[in-house]
């Protein structure tokens, strides 16, 4: 059971907490409950998560830039002698590196800790971005961008790691805002950077340039970048004495029955104020804080066998097939992720011959809607996902239930289809360009809210098991975008480039609008699935779980 949990929280399915005080001037209840350890990550200050945060999103940024940046460079790769064929799949073995990379490589994060990981993974991407400035081959080619992207595929995963690490409940959804825009920036603007890198100092200096990137990176996060994984401190700590005292009395009180129930209700109703867990946590300040030094020791190890380290790369198979909510969130971020890498590689084949004839500066500037369009989106789902939830959950007497967030997604789904048609059928007809990049910002406007708040709900729902969570979303949405780009060409060439797309976009239109079935039966699932969650939380390395 994780710090401060109560026995309400565990008569509830997952997901479901108490985040305001209907008896202290409806002000926020801090979940999950801190412990009153000063080194706990909860209790940080404000500056110190923000900073945390801001450079594992820049490790985000510097991936996808690393990963995306290739597209603009493929017409004068082509002439060097890679065919579109050749580079093509070389980009789907990239998708599937970052299948793979996450199953493999992040049960070393659970185990030794998230700042070993990133500073390793800083190091191994500087190394292969000197490599692909200094590609001859085929099978540099091949490798280079398998390799790159089995390391990347560790960002998505970490990133969400951290935001479970350090915000509560009410921040997440700005938190997973925040993120999606940071991977969207690095991989859109990085094409718009190399596009013209290539046009004016050619090709290889597109991996020169992510080279001195990464390197300049590497120091800082070594000395910057803090281990979030938290591992109370038992010299002569009792971990059960850092949870809440006024929570643990009133567990011991009553118990409290599912928030949809009348008598859930009525007995909401007739808890004392005294009875109510505090909305403020208090710091035991004898627990010493940890020095600068212990802060930035290279790995933090979590007890645990070496069966338990193994069964990390086959568990998020196991949650993938028997959790419902983790099947549909993977289910929509593939087939999203996958529309969206489909449009950056049928751009990067198309525009560069008549009737656009653009250069590869031209294509990098064709990112630039995209990004426009996801600014948008997450300016708006950010701030408004996490108010929503407060206003919901006061009218569901301070109770939060994860499903309140998905409303936020189906006001985005009509722009799916939209984007997806103009963006197929303007590139299948030859229209002006303004008319395929109205249609690729259309598309990004819509899908950006829908992973942000896919991801924000996993997390919401199952934060104790959300790296296994995240690695069977990172594997299935790569997975099936190896399968796409694959498939791409072939695809084309037997119903044309507007049918894909228009079947793309009847795809995602229907798995994005299943997000009703959630909204509406979403706890009922939780509920069924409760026992299954807790049997994988408890095989988990333990940190905050007790």
């Amino acid at each position: 059971m994780s710090a401060g949990m109560t026995h309400e929280d565990k008569d509830w399915p997952p997901g479901t907490v108490r985040v305001e005080d209907l008896f202290q001037g409806n002000k926020i209840i801090l979940q999950p409950r801190p412990t009153s350890d000063p080194n706990d990550p909860l209790n940080w200050a404000r500056w110190r998560k923000l900073l945390n945060f801001g450079l594992a999103c820049t490790y985000v940024m510097l991936v996808f830039a690393d990963v995306n940046a290739v597209t603009p460079t493929w017409g004068p790769m082509n002439e060097y002698g890679f065919s579109y064929d050749l580079l093509n799949d070389s980009y789907a073995t990239g998708c599937a590196g970052l299948a793979l990379g996450g199953p493999l490589l992040i049960p070393f994060a659970l185990k030794y800790g998230r700042r070993p990981v990133y500073i390793l993974s800083l190091l191994g991407q500087f190394a292969i971005a000197i490599w692909t400035a200094k590609l001859r081959t085929k099978g540099d080619l091949i490798a280079v961008n398998t390799l790159n992207c089995f390391l990347g595929a560790l960002c998505e995963i970490m990133v969400q790691m951290t935001i479970a690490d350090c915000f509560f409940v009410h921040e997440r959804g700005r938190m997973n805002s925040f993120y999606v825009w940071f991977l969207n920036m690095g991989g859109s603007l990085a094409p718009l950077a190399a596009g013209y890198i290539t046009d004016d100092q050619g090709w290889r200096w597109v991996w020169w340039w992510m080279a001195i990137l990464f390197g300049i990176s590497i120091p800082i996060y070594i000395f910057g970048f803090e281990e979030t994984k938290y591992v109370p401190m038992h010299d002569g700590i009792d971990p059960v004495e850092l949870q809440d005292p006024l929570a643990v009395s009133s567990s011991a009180q009553h118990k409290v029955l599912a928030p949809d129930s009348k008598a859930a209700e009525d007995e909401t109703n007739a808890i004392s104020t005294h009875a109510v867990r505090s909305t403020e946590v208090e710091i035991d300040h004898s627990i010493p804080l940890k020095t600068y030094r212990q802060r930035l020791s290279l790995w933090e190890t979590s007890p645990g066998s070496w069966s338990q380290f193994v069964r990390h790369s086959y568990q998020p198979l196991q949650i993938f097939v028997s959790i419902p909510a983790v099947f549909y969130i993977c289910l929509v971020y593939a087939i999203i992720n996958s529309t969206m890498t489909i449009a950056i590689t049928v751009t990067s084949e198309y525009l560069y011959d008549p009737p656009w004839n653009f250069t590869s500066s031209d294509v990098g500037l064709m990112s630039l809607p995209p990004f426009i369009g996801i600014s948008l989106g997450l300016l708006v789902t950010g701030p408004v996902s996490d108010w929503i939830i407060l206003h919901l959950a006061k009218k569901n007497n301070g109770i939060y239930e994860p499903e309140m967030r998905l409303w936020v997604i189906a006001a985005f789904i009509p722009f799916l289809p939209a984007g997806a048609f103009m963006f197929g059928i303007g590139l299948a007809r030859g229209a002006a360009w303004p008319v395929i990049a109205v249609g690729f910002g259309m598309l990004a406007f819509g899908t950006a809210p829908a992973a942000s708040i896919a991801l924000t709900y996993m997390t919401d729902s199952y934060q104790d098991i959300i790296a296994d969570s995240m690695v069977a979303l990172t594997f299935t949405r790569n997975i099936v975008a190896t399968i796409f780009v694959f498939a791409i060409s072939p695809w084309i060439d037997g119903i044309g480039v507007q049918n894909v797309f228009i079947m793309c976009g009847v795809l995602m239109t229907a798995i994005v609008g299943s997000v009703f079935v959630f909204i509406f039966f979403g706890k009922k699932f939780r509920v069924k699935a409760a026992r299954k969650y807790r049997y994988f939380a408890e095989r988990q390395y333990a940190t905050r779980i007790m």
